[in-house]
This record gives C-alpha cells, structure tokens and sequence, in this order.
C-alpha cells in the first residue's frame, strides 16, 4: 500500500570483502566498540504470508553478496497471514519477543505504537554508524518521514510512485496532449468521453483508486501538508478548501471520467481496461509494472505507455514535482535481537537489497539501486521520475484511523456516481477522524 527508485548500485565483491572484515572483527563473543553483542544464532524475518517478494530477495543475497552474516546468523524466515498479522506482531511487542526484522504491519499506527515502546533499532541513526546515510534514496527518505513522524526507523523494500499513465496511441488519435493541470485532465476527459472511450479506468469498487485523486487534489491544491493538518486538528476535511477536492472529482465522474458502473468494476478489472486500450488514462502506482511490462497482460504495447505525476492546480500551492508516493509494507528491526549478526545483515542491505530487487524482480525499492542490468523503458521512466524528486506526498488515507479509511474507501464510488455530495462525502469521513 516506494519509491527510490533510486539509483543503481553496488560492487559485489568490495562489499563482500569490506562485510567479511566486519563479520570477522564482530565474531568473538565480546561486546563490540559500539555496544554490540555477539550474535544469536538466526537473524529471524517474520513475514506477510502473502509477500513472497522480501523473502525472495533476502534468501538471494544470503547465497551471494550476504554470505558472511549469512554465516555469522543463518536467516529464518517464518511467516504470518496478512489477516492476522497485525495482532501478532502486537503479541510479540507485548512479550518482548520481536524477531530480528519483521514486515511493519498493516497500519502505520501499529509500529508507531512498537516504535513508542522502545522495542526498535533507530535505522538512522545505525546507517550513519555504517557510513551509509544515503543508502535510502531522498524521495523513499521524505516518504518515511512523512509517514512516521518525522523518525527512520523502517527499511523501504518497495517504493512506490504514483501518477497518470496514459494510452499514447489513443491521445494522439484524438489530439491529446499530456495533462500537466487539471484543467487539461478536465479536457481530456471530455474528448476521450466524446470519442466512446472511458477516459480514465478506476477500480470503484476498491475505493481507494478514487480517493486517490481526492488526496492529491487536496495536495495540488493546498500543499504537501495538507492531509497533515487535518491530522494535527488544524484544519478540518469539511473545510471549504478540502470540499473542494471531493467536488472536483465528483465533477470529473459526472462527466464521465471513469465511465459507466465504475461502483463494480474492481482492480483486475481496471487493470484490463487500461492494458486492452478501453480507457485512455488510469492513476496507479508504479507497482503495475510488473502488469505494463507483460506482454500477455498489456496488448496496447509498453512502447504506447505514459507516465505523467498527478497534474498541477492552477494557483495552488503544491506543485507536480511533489511525487505521490507510499514504501508498500517496510521492514523494522528488534532492538532486543540487534546483535553483531544483525548489524552485518543491515549493512550488507543497504548495499545489496535495491539492485538485487530492481534486476531479479523487477521491484523498485527505497535503497539505492545502481545496476547495469537492462532495464524496461517503463521502469527507466519511473526511475528518473524518482531521481528528480526529493519530495513526496503520502495517500488519503495515510494518516487516518482504521475506521476512517473505511468510510472513504467505501463511499468514494457514492461520491463519484453523485449519489453522496461532496459535503456529506467529507462530513462523513470527519466524524470518524473525531
């Protein structure tokens, strides 16, 4: 729910080497310079059940560029369903019993509760002992801060932009340019709309790819710190500036933006409008590569593909530059279990876990990821995106409570349909807010 897609590197065999060393001077059993401890004897990763992608990753390197803290303290990985996995790692924090590095959960507001317990290792403050600051890429780095309060102390193994991509082939047919403001996405929904395609797929029955662009109007419009206002009680969604934003998406389904019956229509769904050439944009995260990159998935041709950030509000105060981004599910480590093995494992990931994700899985993460690998056009164009911007905005919902994010996610296709105004849209939201 990334990106730095970040810059690609590292060199394996100096690496290597320079780990080796570190093992090495951490393996007797005495405390280390810094206040280590001698190593368990597993660096233990509690897993999504659901998420095969950071397992993957972190058995390849164990093989490869992490053999020596592989040797010092053997990964484990043992794994919970995504269902129950917050009440686990809940359970666990309560016990004082959390494994070496864990998947972060379903909410943002549950490992800040861990966080507040003091049970985490300050991954800021540990880079920098590394000498490898700047192992999280600026983009991934603004992202965590934003979500987290300011504080580091999460890993980005995915990073995650979002914006417009759009069917090249169909705007040149009907003489569309880019939409860069949102009076050009009002147009060029207008013309896809005349010419009986559906301007933008939208996965209304999902929620949240609709209360998506409610966010980043709110961010176009008001500034990156709009959202975070609210949170801190400054402001209010039923302020006439936040209505403003359900209004404008409203307008846009009235018009017919996102075409007929968009309350049924679901993820895959969506997905297939867009790749089959039914709908001319569709606003998505950069983890639809994987779709775009597949032939047998996109029948439109990559080549035909594009990518713009969600488009500037004339006047307002944010700006394009300003990537609506989220890091997917990050990973945190035990304060408890940060011994001399686990300082090797976080080394070696900030110099291996982004390019062996980029090349082997095509997943683009919040590390620095330097790689002569032959990369797709698509992923290269979201990878220079991500260089350009040092500055991230979080999603609607990013900093609301459970109950929140319900009510948004569940009546945005009311909102976009008119049969929920864009006030009461808000007001309802609001009062779950409190």
């Amino acid at each position: 729910m990334n990106p730095a897609m970040q810059r690609r590197a590292t060199m394996v065999a100096a690496s290597v080497a320079a780990l080796a060393l570190t093992v090495t001077a951490c393996s007797s059993g005495n405390d280390s310079s810094d206040g280590g401890s001698a190593s368990s004897e597993s660096f233990e990763y509690l897993s999504l059940a659901e998420n095969t992608a950071v397992k993957d990753t972190l058995t390849a390197l164990s093989k490869d560029l992490c053999r020596a803290p592989q040797s010092e303290a053997p990964l484990e990985v043992t794994t919970q369903p995504q269902a129950s996995f917050d009440q686990q790692l809940q359970l666990l924090a309560g016990q004082g019993a959390l494994p070496s590095v864990f998947a972060t959960g379903n909410s943002p507001e549950v490992i800040k509760d861990v966080h507040g317990s003091g049970q985490l290792v300050d991954i800021d403050a540990e880079l920098e002992k590394l000498g490898k600051s700047d192992a999280i890429i600026p983009a991934a780095r603004s992202t965590i801060e934003a979500l987290y309060d300011g504080e580091v102390y999460v890993l980005p193994t995915e990073f995650n932009v979002e914006g417009l991509w759009y069917n090249k082939a169909l705007f040149e047919e009907n003489g569309i340019d880019a939409p860069t403001t949102w009076d050009e996405l009002d147009a060029a929904t207008a013309t896809l709309a005349k010419a009986g395609v559906t301007p933008m797929a939208a996965a209304g029955k999902d929620g949240w790819p609709l209360t998506r662009l409610v966010g980043n109007y709110l961010y176009r419009s008001l500034g990156p710190d709009a959202l975070q206002k609210v949170a801190d009680g400054e402001a209010k969604l039923t302020d006439p500036e936040y209505v403003e934003a359900a209004a404008q998406v409203a307008a846009l389904g009235k018009a017919g933006a996102f075409g007929d019956s968009v309350g049924s229509i679901d993820y895959t769904t969506a997905m297939n409008q867009f790749l089959t050439g039914k709908a001319g944009m569709y606003y998505m995260g950069s983890w639809a590569l994987a779709n775009f990159n597949d032939p047998s998935q996109n029948t439109v041709g990559a080549e035909n593909i594009g990518f713009v950030p969600f488009p500037a509000v004339e006047g307002g105060a944010g700006d394009s530059t300003q990537l609506a981004a989220n890091i997917g599910v990050p990973l945190a480590m035990s304060q408890d279990r940060f011994d001399d093995g686990a300082k090797a494992w976080l080394d070696c990931m900030a110099d291996g876990f982004g390019p062996q994700s980029l090349t082997a899985q095509g997943v683009v993460t919040g590390f620095a990821a330097e790689t002569d690998a032959d990369l797709p056009p698509l992923t290269t164009t979201v990878l220079d995106q991500i260089d350009a911007a040092d500055q991230t905005v979080l999603w609607f919902e990013a900093l609301f409570n459970p109950k929140a994010t319900t009510t948004a996610t569940s009546n945005a296709q009311l909102l976009v349909t008119g049969r929920m105004s864009p006030e009461d849209f808000m007001a309802a939201v609001q009062a779950d807010l409190g």
